[in-house]
């Protein structure tokens, strides 16, 4: 990598002035604005005030020793500020990149081995069989399934699951809500009193228990919705089969042989607070029944058989389970750190400037069908991936609803489209690419050229880091930066105009052919389609 070359001209440096620093310990960074250079390192800034010398002095020292190397892969140098060594790569190390695109293709480009096989058992959405998934939950599903398909593609081994509350007072006041408007009676208090209640409900046959039928039908609705967003499931965990198999108390024994569960106010109580909770949790009530906790420690044991690291993505009101919840799972014998939530924020959707409201209950609620049915699977997904899941979004319908740029779906998709047409065109004209090995890559040295290959330098690491950060959004804005840079090489870098030389059109496209794998890998990562024609 071309990262490790740098480092080691540093170190090398650094040696040269009887000064050891090994190359693993350089930090390279690429520079927020592209003025600045490819690459930046701090590494005089963090060694000097140990070396005793003037940060800006050192770097300029180094910058003098490594010039004297003649790296072929360094254009030029600088030192910025107090103390910044920049690096200007010149076009050879984008070739090379050009290179490793094409020989590694889809499936072999941007595969960070950092998973090295480890497990990994996410589960996310999991909202309760009392209606339809609304569109703040598909955030949930769009984050959830990316998330799995970033981290299997850097080697983790990566099992996906949907949990079903399906017993307890909100299922049982669903069934209620259900029968109440089939049989034109009054809805129980804190009934359900959506539009989808009476429309289900006239759908339910009279003989038809209401709880499970209800249950099924919500259920068949989410598992619609989310499969049209393209998001699928390894696994739909029961709380009813759980409970049935007898797991509650399997986990409840373990937890009180190891010491952790004591008795006291008529309650039976899990010691939480030696783990950092700010309380010590509840377990069994007063009156015998347990808590919603119980069967969530018993599914969460059970989880660690399907993934070293159990992963859940939780709503903005979860904030007090995780201690609780990592707590027990360390109780349980779980190493620490092994059990880790992701807590997401709301969604506001804004449709002719006014902001709609999402509630099951009131019935002033956007369905994701509805949201995928006015904007399209692809639009709507898109759109939830585009910022990070820890922070609230607004997503207007109205611009989501647009053929035009400010639709970033379709921009991203159009430069796509844009390729597939360049390849119709050129079989059109009879035009066909050379192989690879024959073709002269040095004369790619326009701007959009370049642009285009140090976009696609920098996917291995926006995969790995998104991985790291748990961040897919960090792949929704790489590709809208490689869509840009291609339009942008689309308008500026004819391919197949009849006054273009003809080694500048061979490596053009090939060129093209390397954006294609870019796109076709991060869209891959998004779970969104790759159209060939717009």
């Amino acid at each position: 990598m071309i990262t490790e070359v740098l480092a080691t001209a540093l170190a090398d440096s650094f040696s040269e002035l009887d000064i050891q620093i090994a190359a693993s310990e350089i930090q390279m960074e690429r520079p927020s604005l592209r003025e600045h250079g490819d690459w930046s390192s701090n590494v005089a800034l963090m060694t000097s005030k140990s070396l005793g010398r003037n940060p800006r002095e050192l770097a300029e020292d180094l910058v003098k020793l490594v010039e004297l190397k003649s790296l072929d892969s360094i254009e030029r140098m600088e030192v910025a500020g107090p103390g910044f060594i920049n690096f200007h790569l010149a076009p050879q190390w984008l070739h090379d990149v050009l290179t490793d695109v094409l020989t590694q293709g889809e499936d072999g480009y941007a595969r960070p081995t950092v998973g090295n096989g480890a497990s990994i058992n996410l589960e996310f959405v999991s909202a309760n069989p009392t209606g339809p998934l609304h569109a703040g939950g598909g955030r949930w599903g769009a984050y959830g399934d990316s998330l799995a398909r970033i981290f299997r593609r850097c080697g983790y081994e990566t099992f996906t699951e949907y949990y079903i509350n399906d017993r307890g007072l909100q299922t049982e006041l669903f069934g209620a809500s259900l029968a109440a408007r089939r049989d034109g009676t009054e809805l129980p208090e804190d009934g359900y009193a959506g539009e989808y209640v009476a429309e289900w409900a006239s759908e339910m046959p009279y003989e038809a228990d209401p709880v499970a039928w209800g249950q099924e039908r919500a259920l068949t609705d989410v598992r619609e919705s989310l499969t049209s967003m393209n998001v699928g499931f390894d696994h739909w965990a029961s709380e009813t089969a759980l409970v049935e198999s007898g797991a509650m108390e399997e986990a409840v024994g373990i937890l009180r042989s190891a010491g952790w569960v004591d008795e006291h106010d008529g309650a039976t109580w899990l010691r939480t607070s030696d783990f950092g909770d700010e309380k010590d949790r509840v377990l069994v009530k007063s009156d015998g029944e347990p808590t919603y906790f119980v069967p969530d420690i018993a599914y969460h044991h059970q989880k660690f058989q399907r993934g070293e690291l159990v992963i859940d993505v939780l709503g903005a009101d979860h904030h007090g389970y995780v201690p609780r919840m990592a707590a027990a799972m360390e109780m349980l014998g779980h190493p620490p750190d092994c059990y880790e939530a992701i807590i997401g924020q709301n969604v506001t959707l804004v449709r002719g400037g006014e902001e709609i409201k999402l509630s099951k209950r009131t019935g002033t609620m956007v369905e994701v069908r509805e949201l995928i049915e006015a904007v399209g699977p692809d639009v709507a997904r898109f759109a939830y991936l585009l910022q990070s899941i820890d922070t609230r979004q607004t997503i207007d319908i109205d611009v989501l609803s647009s053929q035009a740029n400010e639709n970033p779906v379709y921009y991203v998709q159009y430069a796509y489209a844009r390729i597939a047409a360049v390849g119709r065109e050129a079989t059109h004209r009879g035009v066909s690419r050379d192989p690879f090995d024959e073709i002269d890559v040095t004369v790619l040295t326009h701007e959009r050229e370049l642009e285009i290959l140090r976009c696609l330098s920098t996917l291995p690491e926006i995969v790995e880091i998104a991985a790291r950060d748990r961040a897919p959004h960090r792949v929704a804005n790489w590709i809208r930066e490689l869509a840009a840079t291609f339009h942008g090489f689309y308008h500026d870098c004819p391919v197949l105009r009849s006054d273009t030389d003809e080694a500048v059109q061979q490596a053009r496209l090939w060129l093209v052919e390397s954006a294609r794998v870019g796109f076709a890998i991060g869209l891959d990562l998004l779970g969104i389609a790759a159209p060939e024609e717009m």
